[in-house]
């Protein structure tokens, strides 16, 4: 640990303990963008690596209780900070720095000139990181925006990648009187007459935005004080304001998910978990998302707020009991006797496998039948992997 945001190590607050077998990692990019990575395996028998993608303005640390949870239910978690945020870099040296920028001491802009970005990073961590370094089979947790960041790459995870689960995916900002495409208009309007840099709103540290009772993420005291303790001492880590940039790179990414041929060609088993009082994103949106993909299912927890994974335990516990559900026939199960089942289950009508108990009072119905497929091919194509690099 250190006591400072650092590519190779973390940081600790009191409360916020890293799992015991957490592992620092940094990934160069092919455009020479360095990201900071983790690895983390259970101590038992293996079941698979979950692929953890985080949201906009968050941080590896702040992931620390959910890797334990999944590390303890036997998978190993890979994960890493978007360029810009975290302790991944903002951007390649430039010609003159012999070494990656220095970390960032205070809140950054929450800038990508686009969607490739945020793509490339999660390419560059398959092919150098997941691929060679962690245990298959594989699937994707993904939140908010990287909720949305996996959906535009699902024709390249698709040969990789057994299931998904999205938490409240950023697929369509929240229903206001201000219409999207007003907004997407003015944000490349914005970004033509070369404001792009130039951020959308004053911003605010996450867990910082009211108090438990009143802010938008999550109605867990415990969980709230502890966020906001981590971007108070550690602002560098964190970001300020996204800029008109980064929301016309997200909007225009959004509206690609309203066409029918982009959602047909979606192949990957998916889970959306939505937040019944998500005030972030919006939550019927992601909801007829994937009532309209034939591989795409849905559930929504009433009244819960936007971060499902820092949500208290009536939230969190049932949202971790679906992803069980959702893959462990994909990844195996542990039994006392055996340790890990390699041979997953296949599943039954409503995707539930024989043997596993779905969580109480979910709807197995939503798991829909045809979310079962054949081991995917995961050989390795393209060459521009970028470089790994273990501390």
């Amino acid at each position: 640990m250190s006591d400072h945001p650092t590519p190779d190590a973390f940081v600790e607050i009191a409360g916020n303990p890293p799992p015991p077998n957490l592992v620092a990692k940094l990934v160069t990019t092919p455009d020479g963008v360095e990201l900071r990575c983790a690895v983390s395996a259970p101590d038992g028998p293996v079941r698979g690596t979950i692929l953890m993608l985080q949201g906009r303005n968050e941080t590896i640390e702040k992931y620390f209780e959910t890797i334990g949870d999944l590390n303890a239910r036997g998978y190993m978690v890979a994960t890493f900070d978007w360029r810009g945020q975290g302790a991944s870099a903002a951007r390649s040296p430039k010609k003159r720095e012999k070494h990656r920028p220095a970390p960032a001491t205070g809140r950054r802009l929450g800038h990508v000139r686009g969607m490739r970005a945020y793509r490339t990073d999660l390419e560059c961590v398959v092919k150098t990181l997941l691929l060679p370094d962690c245990r298959p089979p594989f699937a994707v947790l993904a939140h908010s925006m990287g909720g949305l960041v996996a959906l535009a790459a699902a024709a390249e995870l698709s040969s990789r990648v057994e299931r998904m689960v999205l938490s409240a995916p950023l697929v369509a900002l929240p229903e206001s009187r201000v219409p999207a495409s007003l907004v997407r208009f003015v944000a490349w309007g914005a970004r033509l007459v070369g404001l792009g840099r130039v951020p959308v709103r004053r911003g605010a540290l996450p867990g910082a935005l009211g108090t438990p009772a009143d802010n938008p993420l999550t109605s867990d005291p415990r969980r709230f004080e502890r966020n906001q303790r981590l971007a108070t001492r550690y602002p560098g880590l964190f970001q300020s304001a996204p800029t008109f940039g980064w929301l016309a790179s997200m909007t225009s990414a959004m509206k690609r998910f309203e066409r029918s041929t982009v959602i047909a060609r979606h192949s990957i088993p998916t889970l959306f978990i939505c937040a019944g009082g998500d005030r972030v994103v919006s939550t019927r949106a992601a909801e007829r998302l994937a009532w309209r993909m034939r591989s795409g299912s849905s559930l929504t927890l009433p009244d819960a707020r936007h971060e499902l994974l820092q949500e208290k335990d009536r939230y969190r516990e049932p949202f971790l009991d679906a992803l069980e559900t959702f893959f462990g026939p994909a990844m195996g199960e542990v039994t006392a006797e055996t340790g890990i089942d390699q041979a997953p289950k296949a599943p039954t009508q409503d995707g539930i496998a024989p043997g596993m108990i779905a969580p109480a009072g979910l709807p197995t119905a939503t798991f829909g039948a045809d979310k079962a497929r054949q081991p995917v091919d995961r050989r390795d194509v393209g060459s521009e992997t970028g470089t790994v690099r273990t501390e």
